[in-house]
């Protein structure tokens, strides 16, 4: 799924998930994802999932292939390197601001501890 892109109909993304994730939320990560797959001559699932395995707090991630290709193209993720650029334009783009009380606690750290300069 993607801006301007109709899902395919036997697909989970045609249904309607609007009232989780609003649609400009998902496209400004979609957007991010075709372009760094167009920079890396990679898959847009390839790019998604080695973004995945990139951050520090992901533990596992989770396939679902249905046939042997994408099996194949979920386990090329493994091999591809993201650079730390791409990896921010994808943080970037899926960035939500915290729920309450992490917001809070995140200022108020940040006024007590201030990152270091230099």
């Amino acid at each position: 799924m993607g801006r301007n892109k109709t899902p395919p109909e036997d697909s989970r993304v045609g249904t309607d998930a609007s009232w989780v994730v609003p649609d400009e939320h998902l496209y400004k990560i979609t957007d991010a994802l075709e372009q760094i797959s167009r920079e890396t001559a990679q898959s847009i699932l390839r790019v998604a999932l080695a973004w995945l395995l990139s951050r520090p707090t992901v533990s596992s991630v989770v396939i679902g292939a249905r046939n042997v290709t994408q099996l194949k193209d979920n386990l090329a993720a493994t091999d591809l390197k993201l650079s730390a650029e791409q990896i921010a334009r994808l943080d970037a783009a899926s960035a939500v601001r915290p729920a309450y009380p992490y917001w809070h606690q995140r200022r108020t750290s940040l006024a007590r501890n201030p990152p270091p300069v230099g």
